[in-house]
């Protein structure tokens, strides 16, 4: 592809970097905080995923592009993800499910995109400096200090209720064993699949249910999702979260939801340097003592030692760093993990614990 063909677009991030490549997909300017992923494929399952609300996303795999987008890969019901960075994009996919190209997609969405620039460099950036707000822009007389006045000032912020439903969705099985409460802080629709799959009926309920709607419910399980976000921001679903742990009611957690339970069972978490993203993390499940492939999204983590050995103990650690990526509970029939068992890292390594899960629902249901 010829550069000088496309128009000027530029990166700058908050530490005064600048980066000129090309625009593709929206224009105009977007501010964001910038992020990298190393997942190598699934790039419709990033940009479709909730929990990248708020940030600009830089694929570490130089071909993005390559097999277009579909139909049938959403993660959710569109994109929020603040802007786009890759190295080099596809124009000419090929794939017989390509329904639109990279460069469509993210003009449907209205997402700025960038490419044509160093990204191992932007990459070791991030790595050695940290997570840092960014803009791209098109505009190519822009003033570099008035931008970085607003790059500065950019907070994430509360973004779970920009990306939960509305009201309760429900979603029937074929089987219908069981009923399940899927509280939605930006769900990757995967978890629903796996949970219908499994014989469960589905109601989806918005971030901000409270405990005795979902007592009214009566489900037999619970499912708390993923998410964008700093998770100590949700006061009002930690509380909920709080409330229902004396229910006893089967409780699976993934990523900002296993967050969310371990603050609500009285644990800290910590902003990571620059967190894990993308579809080959290592985690060892201590018990099993077997270490998964895994996919993951987050910027926070549970602070394993913080959490009372009366509410429960950490069930997994991460391969690289050994930073907490599950929790099994002592106090209540409930389990969290870190990182994405509905998703394809190993392909399949972790869907176990969904079996798991519909397994818990089963004991509790029988009193065992």
């Amino acid at each position: 592809m010829e550069l000088e063909n496309y128009r000027k677009a530029f990166l700058i991030l908050a530490d005064g970097t600048v980066f000129e490549g090309r625009s593709f997909g929206a224009e105009g300017t977007i501010v964001g905080e910038t992020v990298f992923t190393t997942a190598m494929v699934g790039y419709q399952e990033t940009l479709t995923d909730p929990s990248y609300c708020g940030q600009i996303v830089t694929q570490t795999f130089p071909l993005i592009g390559n097999y277009g987008t579909n139909d049938d890969d959403y993660e959710s019901c569109g994109s929020v993800v603040s802007g786009y960075i890759v190295r080099e994009y596809c124009e000419e996919p090929s794939n017989f499910r390509c329904k639109h190209t990279i460069d469509e997609f993210l003009k449907k969405y209205g997402i700025i995109g960038l490419y044509g620039i160093d990204t191992r460099r932007l990459t070791r950036i991030i790595r050695e400096s940290g997570v840092m707000n960014g803009m791209i822009t098109n505009e190519a007389g822009f003033d570099k200090e008035k931008c970085l006045e607003h790059i500065r000032a950019y907070t994430v912020g509360s973004v779970v209720p920009k990306v939960s439903v509305k009201a309760p969705e429900s979603y029937s099985s074929e089987t219908k064993k069981y009923k399940v409460a899927l509280i939605d802080y930006g769900y990757k629709h995967n978890i629903r699949r796996e949970l219908l799959k499994r014989g469960c009926d589905v109601t989806v309920y918005p971030y901000n249910v409270t405990a005795d709607e979902i007592r009214q419910f009566a489900p037999d399980g619970i499912m708390l999702s993923n998410g964008p976000g700093d998770p100590a921001e949700n006061v009002s679903s930690i509380q909920t979260l709080r409330e229902l742990i004396s229910d006893r009611i089967p409780t699976f957690g993934i990523c900002l939801g296993h967050q969310l339970l371990a603050l609500a069972n009285g644990a800290k978490t910590v902003k990571m340097k620059y967190g894990h993203r993308g579809g080959n993390q290592p985690v060892t499940d201590l018990e099993l003592k077997r270490t998964f492939i895994t996919s993951q999204n987050h910027g926070y983590a549970v602070v394993g030692d913080s959490l009372p050995a009366a509410a429960g103990h950490v069930s997994h650690i991460n391969g690289n760093d050994g930073t907490c990526e599950g929790v099994r509970y002592t106090n209540a029939p409930a389990f969290t993990v870190q990182f994405h068992p509905e998703a394809c890292g190993g392909p399949q390594d972790t869907a176990y614990l969904f079996d798991e899960f519909i397994e818990l629902i089963g004991k509790e249901r029988s009193g065992k």
